[in-house]
């Protein structure tokens, strides 16, 4: 905790302008009793032994259930699960230095299965802050997760447009005034959570509700397939991702837009990239299957 001592000197250093002090977060307890009229949610963060999300396997799965109110305010916490999973080959020297868990914290350990459907059963959204690569290990590992609503805190909000120079959560933490020491799952989580607790500056809603506001709305992903080699730079100038087609989606740069905005993107493809009237693929989603596999 910060001690009255250390806040006034830090509030002194501040007053000057010449300083700006950062807060460590403080973890989260549990002991928050749901109350009628709550809706409950889960942030997680899972540690893997690689990014391939159908080869790579769980080592530690860690998440922090959460009571939010009807205009989405965080009320308290219910919950905090924590565990660890040997993996079915030992996890590489790079792996155990970047999660700091090695294969013998692993070992003969297991996550219940069980016990993970009874602790996110009940969850009416669940978020990550990397939820394309989050949501799925957990569908392949815990089908609890496969039709619960999820947004992403990354990817779900347009923090440029906000003032933000980076979508990184540490990045995030300090320009809000914090700081944590990044080294296990819980500790995202913690991290995480304290993000969505702030106020958006200039803004009269806080991140979690801003989140939460624009995880309810459908989007599209426009597929620019088959589009010229040369038209490339203008694509990522508009903010197109490619994909390399080895997860099963097609070969081609994409853009994921608001729902409103896809008649004025398809007149976009068709006037400057293919100069000609031809049928372009889109695919609409919503929280339910936004970052899934099934996407």
């Amino acid at each position: 905790m910060h001690s009255e001592a250390n806040e006034a000197l830090a509030k002194q250093l501040e007053a000057t302008g010449e300083y700006r002090v950062l807060r460590r977060i403080v973890p989260h307890l549990p002991g928050y009793s749901f109350k009628d009229g709550a809706k409950i949610g889960i942030v997680l963060d899972v540690e893997t032994t690689g990014l391939d999300t159908n080869r790579d396997e769980v080592i530690e799965l860690a998440m922090i259930k959460f009571a939010y109110s009807a205009d989405d305010r965080i009320l308290g916490v219910v919950d905090i699960f924590q565990g660890l999973q040997e993996p079915s080959s030992p996890i590489t020297p790079e792996i155990a230095a970047l999660a700091r868990i090695t294969n013998e914290m692993v070992a003969g350990r297991a996550i219940d299965p069980l016990a993970v459907d009874r602790f996110a059963s009940e969850a009416n959204i669940i978020l990550a802050h990397n939820s394309a690569f989050d949501r799925k290990f957990m569908e392949r590992f815990w089908p609890v997760f496969v039709h619960k609503p999820w947004a992403c805190s990354s990817s779900g909000i347009p923090w440029k447009e906000y003032g933000f120079a980076s979508a990184k959560l540490e990045h995030l933490l300090a320009a809000c005034g914090f700081f944590y020491d990044a080294h296990r799952a819980v500790d995202d989580c913690h991290a995480l959570l304290t993000l969505l607790t702030q106020d958006l500056s200039h803004h009269p809603t806080t991140v979690l509700a801003d989140l939460l506001e624009r995880a309810r709305r459908k989007t599209v992903r426009v597929w620019a397939q088959g589009s010229p080699f040369e038209v490339k730079d203008t694509l990522k100038r508009r903010n197109y991702h490619w994909s390399d087609g080895t997860d099963g989606r097609p070969k081609s740069w994409y853009r994921d837009i608001e729902e409103e905005m896809l008649d004025a993107e398809l007149r976009f493809l068709k006037s400057e990239i293919y100069q000609l009237d031809t049928e372009i693929l889109w695919q609409e989603f919503t929280a339910i299957d936004r970052y899934s596999c099934r996407a």
